[in-house]
């Protein structure tokens, strides 16, 4: 396979695995909820030393990577940064930041992105997918980086989003207006984007004019190019008509047999008058219920880049649409939300910036009430003010004088669907019912007529907005609710954590009793260098300990960040010690299903007063702390 060359990638292959692992700090102060690390995270910290503080959490957990790296157009302004190992790129260090006269900007880009990319994809779960936004500078790059990292059979799109509203008639060459979402899937075999919801467009084509019980139906063609040796047989329509066979030059694409069939389940259409060349009856309930994603998203189904930037405007967090900051809009990571995540899957945003990955989840989970996790990672000093700032406005609701609009239905509508005007209206009137509004005289008058009341049955709603807006343009039906707010915006519910990144674990402090991390730190740390897991919360009737179990060990940490306690007779493992782990294991596998075989028990702790052959005896695996820090083959 063709690979990607560029100046510094001897030195960032396999630069993630000399990252020191520093583990999360939790700010209770700055986050809304308990602290925990297990629920929603926004990281402040550099990024690639953040996704290695949560490997030993979250290796192969996550479902969803969003990342809006720098687009290197040479105006960012953004620092190459890692501590590599190497004269060369030490000496990158003082030349930041990276700009558009910087004739290596493309090679420290790709440094950048690197090990980076690494990380997230141990990160992601074996059904996880990533998905990248990029300009034309840096995309075809991207691309081959992608390709050697997660494998050019795991390529699924490139799909391109229209940024834009409206051209750039200053442009030098070509207005550009569109960006680029490239998607990986960590393994293509398994993974599946969702399908997204029918279209009012596409359920219009379905109609049911004889009453069939099957239900809403269009015709299709029942003649095809491809030669049929069974496909030359005349019909004979309801009205007496013969028609000789399909079309010059086309051949039924059924048997006669076949045909027969289903003209008795008053399965082809004839045409109103019974007289017409026969089609096959294609049932609403027979497809797909959802429609397959394209590769073309335009700004009016996943927003633009000024939408972004009012949604921080609106909420009291950017002050102008000049600033340099160019934040995603939050449609965009919810159509992307929508194609490839669960109610429960955990999203990954390691270039969070102005937060957007983050209201999108929030947003999804309120429409759904889903418990997708979001895990969010931010370098710059504006983590605080801007990023969780952002999703504490977004939980707790704030305060904000203006018009909210929300997009209740927008359609295309053609020529003979304009023909139908009496089931778009039906349509708009359900949507102002269920919204708690009655007829609009105005939106009748748009549409040129009369629609029909909503049932006398249906329940009136608490109104969600001041009122309903009801407009045809340019061939376009929107209904849209707006809401004046003079107040507070309504919150979305939730918590998150904020953390920053301690000091980096090593053995010289372990041995000195300098900085000892907590329990879970190091437990979390240990758990995963030893056995590639991640650490899972223990059951509630584990004792003291213990750690967390494994694909195959139960793993206990003799261990409190205390030196004395470390140095003393109580911190070893002794044999009424090992003999209750030992103990404890058997009665908890004898009170599962399908008992395996007995797992093992991986002890780490500063001393041990046993022999080997009790160990053995006890199914028993001694590490030595602080020497215990290896990985297990």
């Amino acid at each position: 396979m063709p690979e990607i060359v560029f100046k510094g990638k001897e030195y960032v292959y396999n630069h993630h695995l000399t990252v020191p692992y520093r583990p999360l700090v939790v700010d209770t102060a700055k986050g809304i909820g308990p602290g925990d690390l297990n629920s929603n995270l926004v990281i402040h910290g550099d990024n690639l030393h953040a996704l290695k503080a949560l490997l030993p959490r979250y290796a192969g957990r996550v479902d969803l990577v969003f990342i809006d790296p720098p687009y290197n157009t040479g105006n960012e302004g953004w620092c190459y940064s890692d501590g590599v190992n190497s004269p060369i790129m030490k000496e990158w260090l003082s030349t930041n930041p990276v700009d558009g006269d910087d004739m290596l900007r493309h090679d420290k880009w790709l440094c950048m992105m690197w090990p980076r990319l690494v990380l997230l994809r141990e990160l992601m779960s074996e059904t996880g997918s990533i998905w990248i936004t990029l300009d034309d500078n840096e995309v075809h790059r991207a691309r081959m980086v992608l390709d050697e990292i997660f494998g050019a059979d795991n390529f699924v799109a490139t799909c391109i989003w229209q940024k834009n509203f409206s051209p750039k008639n200053t442009a030098q060459f070509f207005s550009e207006d569109h960006d680029y979402v490239l998607v990986y899937a960590k393994d293509k075999r398994v993974w599946r984007p969702n399908l997204l919801e029918r279209t009012a467009e596409m359920d219009a084509r379905y109609s049911n004019p004889d009453n069939h019980p099957r239900g809403p139906w269009t015709s299709g063609d029942l003649s095809a190019r491809n030669y049929y040796s069974e496909g030359t047989y005349p019909v004979t329509a309801p009205s007496g008509r013969v028609f000789d066979g399909p079309p010059p030059g086309r051949y039924w694409g059924i048997s006669k047999e076949k045909f027969l069939q289903l003209d008795v389940d008053n399965c082809i259409w004839w045409g109103e008058d019974g007289n017409n060349m026969p089609r096959l009856k294609r049932f609403q309930q027979d497809v797909k219920q959802g429609r397959t994603p394209q590769t073309l998203w335009f700004y009016d189904e996943v927003g633009h880049t000024q939408d972004a930037k009012k949604t921080l405007i609106e909420m009291g967090l950017l002050k102008d649409q000049e600033s340099t900051i160019t934040p995603k809009p939050v449609a965009l990571i919810e159509r992307i939300l929508e194609l490839s995540s669960t109610p429960d899957s955990i999203v990954l945003d390691s270039f969070a910036g102005s937060g957007t990955t983050a209201h999108a989840v929030l947003k999804a989970n309120a429409r759904d009430n889903g418990n997708r996790r979001f895990i969010l990672i931010e370098g710059e000093d504006y983590a605080d003010r801007l990023t969780a700032e952002r999703v504490r406005r977004a939980i707790r609701g704030y305060a904000w004088q203006g018009t909210q609009h929300e997009t209740l239905l927008e359609e295309k509508i053609n020529f003979t669907q304009f023909k139908k005007a009496d089931q778009w209206l039906a349509k708009v009137e359900a949507i102002k019912a269920a919204e708690g509004f009655g007829a609009d005289d105005a939106a009748q008058m748009v549409l040129g007529e009369a629609a029909a009341p909503p049932p006398a049955s249906a329940p009136a709603r608490k109104k969600r907005f001041d009122k309903i807006n009801v407009e045809l343009k340019d061939g376009v039906l929107r209904v849209e609710g707006e809401k004046r707010i003079s107040q507070m915006a309504d919150g979305l519910g939730g918590e998150f954590t904020y953390c920053t990144l301690g000091e980096p674990l090593s053995i010289e402090k372990l041995l000195s009793g300098q900085d000892l991390p907590s329990f879970e730190a190091l437990g979390a740390w240990l758990l995963h260098t030893a056995t590639g897991g991640t650490l899972q919360a223990p059951p509630p009737d584990a004792p003291a300990f213990y750690l967390s179990e494994a694909q195959d060990a139960h793993v206990w940490l003799v261990y409190r960040p205390d030196l004395a306690f470390l140095k003393s007779a109580d911190a070893a493992l002794t044999l009424p010690r090992a003999q209750a782990m030992a103990e404890w294991g058997h009665a908890r596998q004898e009170g599962q299903e399908g008992q395996g075989a007995p797992k093992r028990h991986l002890v780490f702790a500063p001393a041990k007063y046993l022999s080997n052959a009790q160990l053995r005896a006890q199914g028993i695996e001694f590490a030595a702390l602080p020497f215990a820090l290896f990985r297990q083959g």
